[in-house]
């Protein structure tokens, strides 16, 4: 391949890493905050954690992306009784014949580029040393020979946050932790249709076509040097940010403090900047170490967020591009003919439509369209004519 050619992709990559977000952001609603993260991480080559329960999505979006980027993948679910041959490969009889401990590792953990770990922190000792290692130095002993692993990223899942402090060193691996609930109500009709086109898809079995390579993300790993081009403002206020953090009580270690940087420049390549600015700020809502920190780092971030948008309105909002504004509007209009309606509601239908509206209207704040502020003021009108029935007085 000449010079000019290999320049020529390299351009396209982002591009195109870009339009894997927006096919992925077709199929799975209101995760486009969670794939912009997950593209992150495997430009970086750094791991993220899913917390979240069943149900989610997560190994599904993870498939995925697997997919489009066509990377040899790996997937597992982890006990406490799994074995590391079921990870890391089956010992090679032929060589113990011959005195020689060595692993089959084709198809397995080692030799795969996107690896995800479904119930990663279930794992026991054994499995939990190897992963260690792994993960971070990308490499594999297997009959004495130190094999170098092709590992772009791994995605771990979980239910919960681990409390064990044995298992302190592996969640400290995932540099992303990603939140994955449930969707939103006002979600739910978009939920049921992309749904039903999910399982028409599944059943149909239509192989995604890939828009990039392993290959080409492991070329941007190797040069990803020239990346790593920051501004002294840019410092200053990753500084204060990270003195601010800390001193709410949320630990991140100075070996975590660098390795961000990565992430950081690689959320400013997947919008072709040259450097990151302050809008890259919003990976450090998802660096908790438990779900509650979570407020406290949006607290922290999202007012330098702000300011940034409000100083550069073309700038690229992460995570505003979910539910449209139309489908808010009309699923306001579902909830006021419930609450109009002739029908008598109990307690719990009238605080599940109150809380769909206060869900409408956190998602109107967070838009820019003009018309948000129109479809804010029918919440509010809404929510006093509730409280204005009298009904919370009987309650």
């Amino acid at each position: 391949m000449s010079t000019t050619s290999t320049e020529s992709t390299a351009a396209a990559l982002p591009t195109r890493l870009g339009q894997i977000a927006r096919v992925l952001e077709s199929r799975f609603l209101g995760r486009d905050e969670t794939i912009r993260l997950l593209l992150i991480a495997v430009v970086a080559g750094e791991h993220a954690v899913l917390i979240g329960p069943p149900g989610t999505a997560k190994s599904a979006l993870i498939r995925m992306f697997a997919r489009l980027v066509q990377a040899q993948y790996f997937e597992y679910l982890l006990t406490r009784f799994t074995e590391p041959n079921e990870l890391f490969g089956p010992v090679d009889i032929r060589a113990f014949r011959e005195g020689k401990y060595e692993r089959r590792v084709e198809n397995m953990l080692p030799t795969a580029e996107i690896v995800f770990l479904d119930e990663v922190f279930k794992s026991n000792s054994a499995i939990l040393n190897a992963l260690l290692t792994l993960l971070n130095e990308r490499k594999f002993m297997s009959g004495g020979v130190v094999m170098r692993c092709p590992l772009l990223s791994c995605f771990g899942a979980s239910n919960e946050v681990p409390t064990d402090e044995t298992l302190t060193a592996i969640f400290d691996r995932f540099l992303l932790r990603i939140r994955s609930d449930n969707l939103d109500a006002y979600h739910f009709q978009d939920l049921l249709i992309k749904g039903v086109q999910q399982e028409i898809m599944a059943l149909s079995d239509v192989p995604e076509q890939p828009l990039a390579s392993a290959r080409e993300v492991q070329g941007l790993h190797r040069a990803f040097a020239q990346r790593m081009q920051f501004t002294e403002d840019f410092f200053s206020q990753y500084k204060g940010l990270i003195f601010q953090i800390r001193a709410e009580g949320v630990s991140v270690s100075d070996r975590r403090v660098v390795k961000l940087l990565k992430l950081f420049a690689a959320s400013a390549f997947l919008d072709g900047r040259p450097r990151p600015d302050s809008g890259d700020f919003f990976v450090l809502k998802h660096i908790w170490n438990n779900v509650d920190q979570a407020a406290i780092l949006d607290s922290i971030v999202s007012p330098v967020l702000e300011a940034h948008y409000r100083d550069h309105p073309n700038a690229i909002r992460v995570g505003a591009t979910g539910v449209g504004i139309e489908a808010l509007a009309g699923e306001i209009d579902r909830i006021r003919q419930v609450l109009t309606g002739g029908g008598g509601l109990s307690d719990v239908q009238l605080f599940s439509q109150l809380k769909a509206l206060n869900e409408i209207k956190s998602a109107l704040g967070a838009m820019q369209d003009p018309r948000a502020a129109e479809l804010t003021n029918r919440v509010d009108k809404l929510l006093e004519a509730v409280f204005r029935s009298g009904r919370f007085a009987q309650l």
